[in-house]
């Protein structure tokens, strides 16, 4: 069984944390090859791309498509002779699609040859290979407004019981009708806030050592009605609402409390795109727990890059160091340093990080990165909306996901 080796992350924030010698970085001397990346599109990886794309100005070939639905088009992108892209920027969740389809390379040569300075916290094994090199760390965590809380008189929330609480108030006094928010999308996003909440309630997703999922039970029955609850507080449309559409519905100041990623707190706390009571009352909080597991609900994540198979080895030289580059140390200044927990040497924090530092510190669990896991997220996602929206109970909803999972791992070998 293949297992991502993402045990380490917290010791290597700790140990680049704080700290601030700088190293001049990759050399950017690229004069042939070809780059054409894919990621997600929020402001950390943009700079990432923004970098990689100057350092290879030189190169016969630059692109990028950075798009919220780069985990749909990146297997696809990278399945062709040649690839269409030779590098998707990845997470502990999507690589696995990647590994698991043999689109990407193992880098070891590559890192062997332009890559000796890469410091080893930041390099992604699987079963001894070097697979991704990491260049951040993210987590979700409370993200609220201090004005309000201050009108209804609560301190920040920790838990979920007392998001709802604070929800109750706020639209009881008149001061938000739809006062959480949340990234429940119907799909990866719903997924994902369903990981956060089993895992907080202490529920494991497979019977130990095996692929036999296992989460029809007490915990997963709290896990979806905790989630429910918490819809009854946001906007009607919350199956539609990804990280951009919620992020948005903050800036317009109709939501004083939701779960978010810390790579997107920047932009909610910056003077563009809100008014200035929203942005200058905009703050973080640690991961909410639910019930009385005291496990943090919520997961510990790595973005990184990778380098596709089905490419010239000019190409993969090129892609290689334009990346190493734009994951170096140089990449660190004012501009940047807030947009993430970076890995690289040279990083220090900002007080947007602290949502994401205190997911580290509160012992968050990373995602879990089996290779069958993605079949489960995309399960969870095709099937949790049909108890929010009170179609099904939540045991019934259980079942079908536990179902469309066991077909789905019949189907790629990981069940018999």
């Amino acid at each position: 069984m293949k297992m991502l080796k993402t045990a380490l992350l917290g010791t290597a924030i700790a140990a680049v944390a704080g700290t601030s010698a700088l190293a001049d970085g990759h050399a950017c001397a690229i004069d042939a090859g070809r780059l054409s990346i894919i990621g997600n599109e929020f402001p950390a990886i943009q700079s990432v791309s923004a970098a990689a794309l100057e350092c290879a100005a030189g190169a016969d070939e630059t692109a990028s498509n950075l798009t919220a639905d780069h985990q749909t088009l990146n297997v696809a992108g990278m399945s062709g002779n040649p690839a269409e892209y030779t590098s998707a920027i990845v997470a502990n969740s999507s690589i696995v699609a990647l590994i698991n389809e043999d689109v990407i390379q193992p880098l070891d040569a590559l890192v062997a040859e332009y890559g000796a300075d890469i410091p080893a916290h930041q390099l992604i094994t699987v079963d001894g290979k070097i697979m991704a090199v990491a260049f951040m760390a993210n987590a979700q965590h409370l993200v609220y407004r201090k004005d309000v809380l201050e009108q209804i008189g609560m301190d920040a929330p920790t838990s979920y019981e007392g998001v709802l609480e604070a929800a109750e108030k706020i639209r009881a006094e008149g001061i938000m009708e739809n006062p959480v928010g949340g990234a429940y999308a119907a799909g990866w996003n719903l997924a994902q806030e369903f990981t956060n909440m089993y895992i907080g309630t202490g529920g494991q997703f497979f019977e130990p050592g095996t692929a036999n999922v296992s989460i029809n039970n007490a915990q997963g029955v709290e896990a979806l009605e905790m989630m429910k609850a918490l819809t009854a507080y946001m906007n009607p449309d919350y199956l539609t609402h990804d990280s951009n559409a919620t992020s948005a519905e903050w800036e317009a100041g109709n939501v004083a409390l939701m779960n978010m990623w810390g790579s997107r707190t920047g932009v909610l706390m910056d003077d563009e795109g809100a008014e200035e009571v929203v942005y200058s009352n905009t703050a973080v909080g640690g991961p909410l727990t639910v019930g009385d597991s005291g496990t943090p609900a919520t997961t510990l994540w790595w973005d990184g890059w990778t380098v596709a198979k089905n490419i010239s080895d000019a190409d993969a030289a090129a892609t290689f160091q334009a990346l190493a580059h734009a994951t170096s140390p140089a990449l660190l200044n004012d501009e940047t340093m807030s947009q993430a927990v970076w890995l690289m040497d040279g990083f220090e924090s900002q007080p947007v990080n602290e949502g994401v530092l205190a997911s580290v510190a509160a012992g968050s669990t990373p995602y879990p990165m089996v290779p069958f896991q993605g079949l489960l997220h995309t399960a969870l996602g095709d099937n949790i909306a049909d108890f929010l929206q009170g179609d099904e109970p939540a045991e019934q909803t259980l079942a079908d996901i536990e179902a469309a999972y066991t077909a789905a791992a019949t189907e790629q070998g990981f069940l018999q």
